[in-house]
């Protein structure tokens, strides 16, 4: 049982009623804890700790704010090591990517640390002599959070740290499925002196908490990282009540090989991607498109990569992907699977669950897949690649675009000229092109079109937690 997991006004507590959520380890499916969630009070409670929580932390220097988060950083690159075994038993990802996203969570919390400094107004030159204009940033006041279960960490993280960078308060919500790390973190802010009330943590039924939250009078920013569909009821909701948000929704990653790619990087870059985290990645490339004159070595090189990867308990050294989440995706992934070989698609490899413990489900490659197959439609969350044959640049960027999605986008060429067009013309808010150049913590990371607006990286991620006052003033 995890006893107090509530963290509001700079206390841990209990939910005051007996409402649970179970903690499942995916890689055996079994219970490993009982979470207790929060009730109307618990949130009432924590949205008064946070308008307390804000007057203080704006009142504070950016000086003074900067250290703080710098030293929590500190803290939380010590207890790396503690924060990655939770993700691995909760989450299932490899030990290896899940010390990757604890020892980057530091690099979030630093950069923004250091932005608190650099939050600068301007002044206008004034039309009336005498009269001084200026352009003032200023917090925006306390911020409702909402983080998913894939990457507990890299996304609660972002939030957090752009919300205190710029003298926001923040009540999260983290994903239930995955609390432990989360808590880990929320205790590292606060073992560095952040002040009771500025980080609240709370779990609870997801549309129970958002609706309460969104809705107070209190939060006037939302922060959301999930699926589509519930990200635009959060955003019509968060609407209504005329507060901005940001948004990082669901993505289909397509990613291009030219007839001028380097083929055999391509394809390992390819099975890293899509298998990483067990697909279970918003900006994990999905729609392979790749040109005729290399499709065939490319196919087999891929295909020869999923099928060397280790499949296992995230805990075990030679693991390289681990379980699913939940056995929802094990039923999304058949679903999709047996749909696309029905329209016509060949599987590869893969294509079946792994054993009757945990969540597994093996790497699974499908070639020549046809448009109007699901998964060239869906985002499939999961790891399974959708190969398909293209004549030419002009195609595979028709193809890649024709979706309402647009978080993340690769491609491959050796031309400079292909690689300007990729940049160009790819409707995506993240191009990554001969690498995987994304989510570091001074690039923002963000989408367009029906994968959301804003963004929780780079300069950027401030911006939705600022308000631009204009002051014009004349001496007595």
């Amino acid at each position: 049982m995890l006893d107090k997991p509530l963290l509001i006004d700079g206390i841990w507590r209990a939910a005051s009623g007996n409402r649970t959520a179970e903690v499942k380890n995916p890689a055996t499916g079994q219970r490993i804890a009982q979470l207790p969630i929060a009730e109307r009070a618990d949130l009432d409670a924590a949205l008064g700790a946070a308008s307390r929580g804000f007057e203080t932390w704006r009142k504070m220097t950016a000086l003074e704010r900067s250290r703080i988060m710098q030293k929590a950083a500190g803290i939380v690159r010590e207890r790396a090591e503690t924060i990655a075994q939770h993700m691995v038993r909760e989450q299932g990802k490899p030990l290896a990517e899940a010390r990757g996203e604890a020892n980057a969570a530091p690099e979030h919390i630093e950069w923004h640390a250091e932005e608190a400094r650099r939050i600068y107004g301007r002044v206008i030159p004034s039309r009336v002599p005498g009269a001084r204009q200026m352009s003032l940033r200023e917090p925006v006041g306390p911020v409702a959070a909402f983080s998913p279960w894939n990457f507990p960490i890299n996304q609660l993280v972002r939030k957090i740290s752009a919300a205190l960078a710029a003298g926001c308060s923040v009540i999260a919500k983290p994903p239930e499925e995955t609390p432990s790390a989360c808590i880990e973190l929320a205790r590292a802010f606060q073992d560095a002196g952040v002040p009771a009330g500025v980080i609240n943590i709370v779990f609870g039924i997801p549309h129970e908490v958002s609706d309460y939250l969104i809705a107070s009078p209190i939060i006037q920013k939302i922060s959301f990282t999930g699926s589509v569909p519930v990200g635009k009821a959060l955003a019509a909701a968060a609407a209504s009540h005329m507060k901005r948000s940001t948004m990082e929704l669901g993505g289909h990653a397509p990613y291009i090989v030219a007839d001028d790619a380097d083929v055999a990087a391509a394809a390992k870059l390819g099975v890293m991607l899509k298998y990483r985290n067990a697909g279970q990645v918003c900006a994990s490339p999905t729609r392979f498109y790749v040109h005729d004159s290399v499709y065939d070595g490319f196919r087999d090189s891929f295909v020869a990569g999923a099928k060397a990867l280790k499949v296992g308990d995230g805990l075990a050294d030679e693991t390289q992907m681990g379980p699913l989440a939940n056995p929802r995706r094990l039923d999304a992934m058949e679903m999709l699977v047996d749909d696309a070989i029905s329209a016509g698609a060949k599987l590869e490899c893969g294509g079946r669950r792994i054993g009757n413990a945990g969540f597994f489900f093996e790497p699974t490659v499908l070639s020549d897949v046809p448009e109007e197959a699901r998964i060239m439609n869906e985002e499939p969350f999961g790891p399974v690649a959708a190969l398909v044959r293209v004549g030419s640049v002009d195609e595979a960027i028709e193809r890649s675009n024709r979706l309402p999605f647009g978080l993340a986008a690769f491609a491959f060429t050796r031309s400079l000229k292909t690689a300007d067009r990729f940049a160009e013309e790819l409707a995506a808010g993240m191009v990554s092109i001969n690498h995987f150049g994304i989510a570091a913590a001074e690039t923002p990371f963000g989408g367009i079109k029906d994968s959301g607006y804003g963004s929780e990286g780079g300069a950027e991620s401030l911006d939705g937690y600022l308000t631009t006052k204009f002051v014009s003033h004349v001496g007595a």
